[in-house]
């Protein structure tokens, strides 16, 4: 387990980047969903780290010497806020091994989970889809765009998903293209949205703020080399994107189950536009499968989804009970 004292700092580091002020729920002294992975974080010495900055050994551990890394998607829910000025700790462990085999070849998916506990009591449980691709395969990159993010059935990394998964679905919320402020209401119901825009500097940061080494990410050199047109925008980045819609759109996750996908890769400095939405909308309050919207009840589920300056959307999550 690891454990430390929960402080200020790293979430107005985040607010910081994410070019907001300090959210309400950290200003009455808890972090809002998805930030706590700027905390607890495992911090490998520099001799552990493999040539593209991923560590060598640990949880998860690479299938083999080499083999490249991308993050596929989770699932995060949360049981109690985790409070800022009290100490939490954290344990992982491999949760499930599975061999599939996409276009870019075979492809092993790892999950980790993570559990993270406060004053005694259980506050989350995060669950991490890693998919490692062996030495010398390269990603396709696609160039199409329709409803699932260019992946035909809505796949990541061309492998088709479960038909759980929030990914699985043609289709797809609308949403004009990404610019400032840009991205419309996602699927049926309440929505609303925002432009965020990507760049080299913010990569870094988002990379330092979560003692990331990834290269990809920050060494535009090595991504090239490692077969990428360009930086790889994180996929978490994304995902925390889209949480932030959900907490901007009024939505409360405590209680429900955060699931998301990235579906294609995004490479580059570019505005990405974040969207919301929330089915089965109707004026009151009541609750997402026991997270409260306010001013909005017989909520069935809420979600959230990304596209890149083309359109295409990248990322997609669900919460639900």
């Amino acid at each position: 387990m690891t454990a430390e004292l929960i402080g200020p700092e790293p979430a107005e580091a985040l607010a910081g980047l994410l070019d907001i002020d300090v959210p309400q729920p950290v200003r009455d002294g808890a972090l809002p969903p998805l930030w706590h992975w700027v905390y607890l974080l495992v911090r490998r010495r520099q001799s552990d780290l493999g040539e593209d900055g991923h560590p060598v050994h640990g949880v998860p551990e690479p299938p083999g010497p080499g083999w490249r890394r991308m993050f596929a998607g989770g699932r995060v829910t949360a049981y109690r806020p985790i409070r800022i000025g009290r100490v939490a700790a954290r344990g992982s462990e491999v949760a499930g091994v599975a061999e599939k085999s996409g276009r870019s070849g075979p492809l092993t998916f790892v999950t980790v989970r993570t559990r993270i506990e406060q004053d005694g009591a259980l506050a989350v449980v995060d669950e991490q889809d890693i998919v490692y691709r062996p030495p010398g395969s390269h990603l396709p990159v696609p160039t199409t765009s329709d409803g699932a993010g260019g992946v035909p059935g809505g796949g990541v990394l061309g492998v088709v998903p479960n038909s759980g998964d929030p990914g699985g679905g043609a289709g797809g919320a609308g949403g004009g293209g990404a610019g400032p402020g840009g991205g419309g209401a996602g699927g049926g119901g309440l929505g609303g949205g925002f432009g965020f825009e990507v760049d080299p500097a913010v990569l870094f940061r988002f990379s330092a703020l979560t003692y990331n080494a990834h290269r990809i990410h920050y060494d535009r050199e090595f991504a090239v080399r490692e077969g990428y047109p360009d930086l790889v925008v994180h996929g978490p980045l994304q995902a925390l994107l889209m949480a932030e819609a959900l907490r901007r759109r009024g939505v409360d996750m405590l209680g429900g189950t955060f699931s998301y996908r990235l579906l294609v890769p995004v490479f580059g400095a570019q505005w990405l536009a974040v969207t919301a939405s929330v089915a089965g909308a109707s004026a009151g309050g009541a609750s997402v499968a026991g997270a409260s919207v306010g001013g909005v009840s017989d909520v069935s589920v809420a979600g959230a989804e990304v596209r890149d300056a083309g359109g295409r959307v990248t990322a997609r999550s669900t919460l639900s009970g």
